[in-house]
Order: structure tokens, then sequence, then C-alpha cells
């Protein structure tokens, strides 16, 4: 392909990874059209490449006709659309169920390859409704082309992720940080920028079509050892209380009800499964290291963006005491 003259429409590009694939692409040359809700707030994409090649339009996923226009002239399509909690309008099941269908379909009908980010943990079986969705989503994908590549990332972090930034701000006001489950849980942290290298990677056509690709860190951590690098990051002191999954869910049916809510009920059950790379993807080369990618560590990237949770900020040598 002539990236020059290839249109990328990425659904969901002005979010977390979103932002980090766009300049990925960019810097490759690609023609990005992004798909979002709201293009008035997506303006600060554009100076990530050239005059006039990143332009957001106007797209809703609860609707085929917006989603049928943003793919029009599109030769790759790329699904990052998700949400972590439910909120009016916007459900697990019209967004990561329905929606990844209805962009494939609509990217068969014009003969463009289909990218699609799902989630490890992704299971039909699962009692969490959030693992059931990206399950179904990524059938709907499969069923609508042949041309399909799935990634299912790990908890991802960069400078503006949900996990280590969340835990850093709350241990700037509590006294305590909750062990969901007793902190057992083991993930397999991955930095955002690996995963939109990969997600090029599969745009310049170096993944396998209607294959699965699980993507994680260099390490597996537990829940625990998460929360005691977010304080050596941050310099601080706080209580790692034990809380059992049966109070955690009680409590996080309250904490629901927030705005945004740090926890909830749905998330309690997420977090009963272990969140890593499955050892059948490591034998089949289905993994970052599979694409020809070196997994960045927590330790290189992280702190680079936590110092600000510091007492000191960036002024303390030594934050790990």
């Amino acid at each position: 392909m002539d990236p020059e003259n290839t249109i990328v429409t990425i659904f969901g590009g002005s979010g977390f990874i979103g932002r980090h694939l766009v300049r990925a692409l960019a810097k490759r040359g690609y023609r990005l059209c992004v798909a979002v809700r709201r293009p008035d707030l997506a303006g600060y994409l554009q100076p990530l490449g050239r005059v006039g090649q990143i332009y957001p339009v106007q797209a809703n996923v609860r609707y085929p006709d917006s989603v049928e226009a943003a793919v029009r002239e599109a030769s790759i399509v790329v699904n990052l659309v998700g949400v972590l909690y439910q909120r009016g309008k916007q459900r697990f099941e019209a967004l990561q169920a329905e929606a990844p269908g209805t962009i494939a379909r609509a990217a068969a009908r014009v003969g463009a390859r289909m990218i699609h980010v799902s989630a490890i943990g992704a299971d039909l079986e699962s009692p969490s409704l959030y693992a059931q969705t990206k399950a179904r989503g990524e059938e709907a994908v499969l069923a609508a082309t042949r041309w399909a590549t799935i990634f299912r990332p790990s908890i991802v972090f960069g400078p503006e992720d949900d996990f280590f930034n969340r835990f850093a701000a709350m241990a700037r006001l509590s006294p305590i940080l909750p062990l969901i489950g007793g902190g057992r849980t083991l993930f397999q942290p991955v930095f955002v920028g690996d995963v939109a290298r990969a997600i090029a990677k599969a745009v310049e056509g170096e993944t396998r079509p209607t294959t699965i690709y699980e993507l994680g860190g260099p390490e597996i951590k537990t829940f625990k050892e998460l929360l005691q690098f977010v304080l050596a990051t941050t310099g601080r002191r706080r209580w790692l209380v034990p809380l059992p999954f049966a109070v955690a869910q009680f409590q996080a049916q309250f904490l629901a009800l927030l705005p945004k809510p740090p926890l909830t009920p749905d998330q309690v059950r997420l977090l009963r499964f272990d969140n890593v790379v499955s050892t059948a993807a490591i034998h089949e080369g289905r993994t970052l290291q599979g694409l020809g990618i070196e997994p960045s560590t927590m330790e290189a990237i992280v702190p680079s963006y936590l110092w600000r949770f510091r007492k000191t900020g960036q002024f303390r040598n030594n934050p790990a005491l």
C-alpha cells in the first residue's frame, strides 16, 4: 500500500489508545479519518500529522448510517470503541457487543480490512457483562468479514491511563488502598505505545487475518504488587487492606452511583479472573514478541508521568522511601 493514498478510519480515535495510534499512523504517512461523536472535541489530534492528514468526522456507532458514511472511502477500518462502566445510552451491549458487528459489516461492504481491539478476559461464559460483550463483539466481527484481525490487550498503561493514575490519586487522599480479593489477581500491564505499534503493524498487513492476538507486557504482577509499585513510585506510605470479593461487591453497588465510579460490581466480578496472555497465544506467536515488538517495562514508563503525585513532584530524588 501507498500510505499517502490509503485512508484509515478509526472509531474511538480520540480516546486513550486512539491518540497514540493516530500519532503512530500519522508518522507512517497514512490519511486518517477519526470517527467520533464530538468532532469539535477532537481537534487536538490534527497537530499530530501534516495539514489535512488527520480529519475528525461525526459518527455514532449506535447508528449504522453514520458508520457507513465514516467508512465510505476507507481501505482499513479500526475499532477502538469501548467503555469501562455503563452510563445513559453508553451501554456494554450497544458499544461492545453490537457496534463491532455494525462496523465490520460496513467495512466488508466497501472492501476494507477490519482491525478490532477487544480485551484479555473476553469470554462468553464470564460472569462479567464487560467480558461477555467483548467476546460477543469479537464473534460479530469474525462473522462479518474474513479480513479481520483482533487484539486483546491486558490493562494498558501510559500517561493518560485509568489504572496507575487512578490509584496514585487515591493514595494522595486516602490512608488506605483496598486489595480486592486479597490482591492476588494477576495482570500483565502493556504500554499503550506498544499496543499502537501492534495495531500499526496490522494496518501495514503484517498480521494474520482471522487471528486473535493477545498483548501483554514483559512482567506478570499481582494486583498487590502493582499497588506497591504505585506507592514506591509516588513516595507514599499507605495501608494495603485486603477486601474480600463479597465486601467489595457490596461497596461497589454504592460506588457505581458516582458520576465516575472508582469501582463497579461488574469490575469486581472481572477481578476474580487473571488478566494475562495465554500459553496458547505465546506458543502460536500471537503476542507482541510474535510481531517483533519488544514490550516496554512499567519501570521505564510509569515514573515519567506519576511524578506529579509525589509530595515534591519531580524534584524528589528518591521517591521509593
